[in-house]
């Protein structure tokens, strides 16, 4: 697709505004009404969908050109996918998210681009990751891990680590338990380590196209020589990019997040709590898991208009509301520990106000994440909860910071974290 290909959806959004709330019947307090950070942070129409589809159509037909203000717009976004929920609610045929990547995807090929993204892309076309890291020390978070590397050994299922993981040391010990847990269980596991590179998923959101295609041609080309069958991580990034963009390339593996199969073992008894964790906790969706992490769906066909007005597509075309997310498993995990209270935020699963991290503003505009994390902190504090829990690195990292930067006292958790914890 290219951005021209989205012209019909920026001349019929009707401006109702939906896109910067979470559904109507979905609100229970005005306080956490609101799903789009952009426009509720910046608080300037163009901010919003609607905003971002004039700002596209203005382009196109040479009405404007290209500005800081224009760049400002185009990438204060954290690509979260709130908008495209709520416009698929709405209605069914705009497509404000994949608008937005193909309107990033231009301006980086007219070379419109950020300083402080570009810090972090130069550095993955030399080190293959996304912290600012040296390739070399990849594999350090697995060091002294009884598992295979699957370049040498050959194991049924992969761990794929992710960039966050691998080299965060606050979060590295999350890896290295999910690792042990689920060799522990039987699973016969193995890991890439320092041969691990970026899923590229940060680059796609940011606008760079090209270097997600290299990334995913190399991760899926290792896969096939060392015969993986199934990939597990941890990373609900790199899970989206698994799913859901890999898939198009013409990929072909079974996919989970790390929660998806400890559910499954603890359901079929091969993982057993001997421990209470008295604790109320409550859990935060990540967009990459939930909204976005619908599996990919082939679709060919063609747009038709019924009496020249409404719009169907033939076949069916996939609408990817987030209904059909990763929500169940995380909870239900959380439901069956000894102890633990799980008491649900106002926005949840679909519906989920984002983290912050996502789309390059916690690379480029540190203040934007910042007060995105903390609105979401605050929901979670609203709950009574002492801690938040999640199941993606970047949210529990962007959490983290904004809780130590303004002094709070609730606690960050992984999923994997309490289980370790109560067995």
């Amino acid at each position: 697709m290219a951005l021209e290909d989205y012209k019909a959806d920026m001349e019929r959004c009707s401006q109702c505004s939906y896109c910067k709330w979470i559904p109507l019947d979905q609100i229970k307090s005005w306080r956490f009404a609101k799903g789009c950070p952009s426009i509720a942070y910046n608080n300037f129409n163009s901010y919003s969908a609607r905003g971002r589809f004039a700002v596209a159509l203005s382009l196109l037909n040479g009405q404007s050109t290209y500005t800081d203000r224009v760049l400002d717009i185009v990438y204060k976004c954290a690509t979260c996918g709130s908008c495209d929920v709520s416009d698929k609610i709405c209605r069914y045929n705009l497509e404000p998210l994949e608008m937005m990547h193909e309107l990033r995807f231009r301006l980086v090929e007219d070379g419109q681009l950020l300083p402080q993204h570009m810090l972090y892309i130069e550095h993955l076309r030399k080190q293959d990751n996304m912290m600012l890291e040296t390739r070399a020390e990849r594999g350090d978070w697995a060091e002294g891990l009884d598992v295979k590397r699957i370049t040498s050994e050959p194991a049924q299922v992969l761990f794929f680590a992710g960039c966050r993981f691998a080299y965060d040391k606050d979060l590295k010990e999350t890896a290295r338990t999910a690792v042990t847990i689920l060799k522990n269980a039987g699973v016969d596991i193995g890991i890439m380590g320092k041969d691990e590179s970026c899923c590229g998923g940060r680059a796609y959101d940011m606008g760079y196209k090209g270097e997600f295609i290299k990334f995913a041609e190399n991760a899926t080309q290792a896969w096939k020589a060392a015969g993986v069958k199934t990939v597990v991580t941890s990373c609900a990034d790199c899970y989206h990019a698994f799913v859901r963009l890999y898939p198009p390339l013409g990929t072909k593996f079974e996919v989970l997040h790390t929660v998806q199969y400890l559910d499954r073992l603890i359901k079929e008894g091969k993982i057993k709590f001997r421990k209470k964790i008295p604790l109320r906790v409550t859990y935060h969706d990540p967009c990459h898991l939930g909204r976005q992490g619908e599996p990919y769906v082939p679709w060919q066909g063609k747009e038709k208009k019924i009496l020249n007005q409404v719009v169907v597509y033939e076949p069916r075309k996939p609408r990817y509301n987030g209904a059909w997310g990763v929500y169940n498993p995380p909870r239900d995990i959380l439901k069956s520990i000894p102890g633990l209270e799980l008491v649900e935020m106002e926005r949840i699963k679909e519906y989920s106000w984002c983290c912050g991290a996502g789309g390059g503003i916690k690379e480029a505009y540190p203040e934007f994440s910042n007060w995105t994390a903390t609105e979401r902190i605050e929901e979670a504090k609203s709950t009574g909860a002492g801690a938040i829990v999640s199941a993606c690195g970047w949210c529990e990292r962007n959490f983290t910071d904004a809780i130590n930067t303004a002094g709070d006292k609730l606690k960050v958790f992984d999923v994997v974290d309490l289980v370790k914890k109560a067995m």
